[in-house]
């Protein structure tokens, strides 16, 4: 008996179900990337001379928006916690903190936010600002550290 054309099997790979399933993960991944590298919205003061902000995972950023409210990364802190989390997060993590104030941020209040940053024993605080618009870059630079942190690591 002759094997009938039914029963052959077919060597062909149908690759339709895996480019359905990449382009579903590309778009997918369009959409998603830019929220995760939105932060948060402060208003920078702008300086002539500053640095440029390193791009390793190693530090944390402490932002205080004008309404003053507190954030390390995208994660709202109260004043009171501040310390706590500092130490836990920053000091005993070994890493780099630093501090984004709104230009509209009283001086005051980053001073009171310093004061609680240094009662945390976190003594490598950089302070984040832009550089003024007739730079090319535009990038998010970091200006002077605070007195005594690491300059060197700054650069």
């Amino acid at each position: 008996m002759a094997a009938s054309t039914d029963d052959d099997f077919v060597a062909d790979i149908n690759v339709t179900p895996f480019v359905d399933v990449m382009l579903v993960l590309l778009i997918i991944f369009m959409v998603t990337a830019p929220m995760m590298t939105e932060g948060l919205d402060v208003a920078l003061p702008k300086v002539e001379t500053s640095e440029v902000l390193p791009t390793e995972d190693d530090h944390i950023i402490l932002t205080i928006k004008s309404n003053g409210a507190l954030y390390l990364d995208e994660y709202e802190t109260g004043l009171a916690d501040l310390p706590e989390v500092l130490t836990t997060r920053v000091k005993n993590a070994g890493r780099q903190l630093f501090v984004r104030a709104d230009k509209d941020v009283p001086y005051g209040m980053v001073m009171h936010v310093m004061d609680r940053v240094r009662g945390a024993g976190v003594s490598d605080v950089g302070l984040v600002t832009t550089s003024l618009p007739d730079d090319a870059s535009g990038a998010e630079t970091s200006g002077a550290a605070a007195s005594g942190s690491k300059k060197d690591n700054l650069q």
